[in-house]
């Protein structure tokens, strides 16, 4: 019997094989994590708008040819906005999932709870929509973040307040938590540059009555409310306030940001006209070509007429991690994080980049530790529902000037 045999490779077709073949292998598909707030008392409406961002991210990323030449996976955890169920999340995601990195994160208090799981593996993460300036001020090796500073946000909300006619008294409803408390505190102290005092009353997250802490307020005869509270329990204290002469037809009132999904905001502050909220990023006529492809496809698959901030920052997460693997060359954390810092990616958001880490510290500039793996430009915007049953999208942006687009109309004047 004649058996036939392959013939031998020679030594040139050997090499020119080992030439071509990757230098890393993946498992695929490459996991990808993602932190949302899916059940109460986390702001659910927030957490579905980033899981589906998220899930815009996995098929555009899987649609260009993957990563390393897999797809990626996202693997998406519910943190329920509770800062024990965070770091429980996120030792899931690394050690059951097998994820490589990290995207996504609504709540401050998920951050603060879950980096220090991610660091001390050597996990990367990019927080989406985590605000308190601790987040990247510990300086961790493999902590980033897309959203902005908590001081530099809060800073949007009083200096816009100390520009509202006739304004000596500030009430801040906050949440008690990681967002809340060192928002408010840093608000108070910007509306005491302006010589305006304000008082504030805390509550815990996932707060739905509020009548009695509405009646002290109102004996505090405050000429603008702000609310530094989240989700749903925006939308009830909002309400409340309305139904008790204190809200957005009353007098000037700084609604919670969830307000961008504005059929949620519609159905559950009906009285919630002339309300100011605030939102980061440039307003959808000025979107870049990533953010109007983005939005494009997320309202076809949420059926939203509306593209919400944390919405952008999620999908952004996830892609920003996509392509620094995929320059990085392999899925370790130290690569990945060598990657990151030298990224420049434009995404829906704008061009992401990092530009203090191992290479640069923040102080060569004189800045502070929280600008360590900061995204330096998201636009800071106020706007204002001035019809009622109107769309975020068309809702008029007050503050600032950069992007104004009508004046603000003050119910008290």
């Amino acid at each position: 019997m004649k058996v036939s045999k392959k013939p031998a490779l020679g030594a040139v077709a050997v090499l020119a094989m080992l030439a071509a073949a990757p230098a890393f292998a993946a498992d695929c598909p490459i996991k990808i994590g993602g932190l949302a707030p899916l059940s109460a008392p986390g702001t659910v409406v927030g957490g579905e708008a980033m899981r589906d961002a998220m899930l815009v991210a996995q098929d555009d990323v899987n649609e260009a040819g993957g990563v390393l030449g897999c797809d990626i996976e996202v693997v998406i955890g519910d943190t329920e906005g509770l800062p024990e169920k965070a770091a429980a999340v996120m030792e899931k995601l690394i050690s059951q999932d097998g994820v490589v990195a990290v995207g996504g994160g609504y709540h401050s208090s998920v951050g603060v709870a879950s980096k220090d799981v991610a660091d001390a593996r050597g996990v990367p993460v990019v927080f989406a929509e985590t605000w308190n300036d601790t987040i990247t001020g510990d300086k961790q090796k493999y902590i980033f973040r897309i959203a902005p500073l908590s001081s530099w946000a809060s800073a949007t909300l009083w200096k816009f307040s100390l520009l509202t006619p006739g304004v000596k008294k500030a009430v801040i409803l906050t949440e008690n938590t990681d967002y809340g408390i060192p928002a408010a505190e840093e608000t108070t102290k910007g509306l005491a540059s302006g010589n305006v005092e304000a008082a504030t009353f805390s509550v815990d997250i996932g707060t739905q009555d509020y009548a009695g802490i509405i009646q002290r307020i109102k004996a505090e005869n405050p000429d603008i409310i702000i609310t530094l509270a989240t989700g749903e329990a925006a939308f009830n204290f909002t309400q409340q306030a309305a139904d008790a002469g204190i809200g957005p037809l009353d007098l000037p009132f700084i609604t919670g940001q969830d307000a961008l999904e504005s059929a949620t905001y519609w159905r559950n502050v009906p009285d919630g006209q002339y309300a100011f909220l605030q939102r980061i990023g440039v307003p959808e006529s000025q979107y870049s070509e990533a953010g109007k492809t983005f939005a494009a496809k997320y309202k076809e698959r949420t059926g939203k007429a509306d593209v919400e901030s944390y919405a952008m920052e999620a999908y952004d997460s996830i892609v920003v991690l996509a392509k620094a693997i995929e320059a990085a060359g392999e899925t370790g954390g130290d690569a990945i994080v060598e990657s990151l810092e030298s990224i420049e990616y434009d995404g829906a958001l704008g061009k992401i980049y990092f530009p203090y880490g191992t290479k640069k510290d923040p102080s060569e500039d004189g800045k502070g530790n929280e600008w360590w793996h900061q995204w330096p430009d998201p636009a800071l915007t106020v706007i204002q529902y001035q019809e009622e049953g109107q769309s975020s999208t068309d809702a008029a942006i007050v503050w600032p000037d950069a992007y104004k687009t009508a004046d603000p109309i003050y119910v008290n004047e």
